[in-house]
């Protein structure tokens, strides 16, 4: 039997904030095949990145939440956290 997702709780919540994710980078293709203004494209660009930051900092709550909280053993329980640890790294270098 496959384990759940730490996000199955939410997941309705992440494939809408995807979606959204989704419109403002068709509207930033947009706006630059209309040649807009860079600053425009810009402002929309820096509101993409925070809407995908909002996901990515939603998954790891909940992979916090239920992953490090139950574990099937000690192992287990630093496997989750060594890739917990491993994500945040990625997510303040981006």
């Amino acid at each position: 039997m496959a384990v759940e997702p730490g996000y199955i709780t939410e997941k309705q919540a992440v494939l809408a904030r995807l979606r959204r994710v989704e419109g403002q980078v068709r509207g930033l293709q947009r706006l630059v095949d209309e040649e807009q203004y860079c600053i425009d494209i810009l402002t929309q660009l820096s509101a993409a990145t925070k809407a995908l930051e909002g996901v990515a900092l939603l998954l790891l709550d909940q992979h916090l939440e239920h992953c490090l909280t139950h574990p099937t053993d000690p192992a287990e329980a630093q496997q989750k956290l060594n890739e917990a640890s491993a994500a945040i790294r990625r997510l303040v270098r981006s």
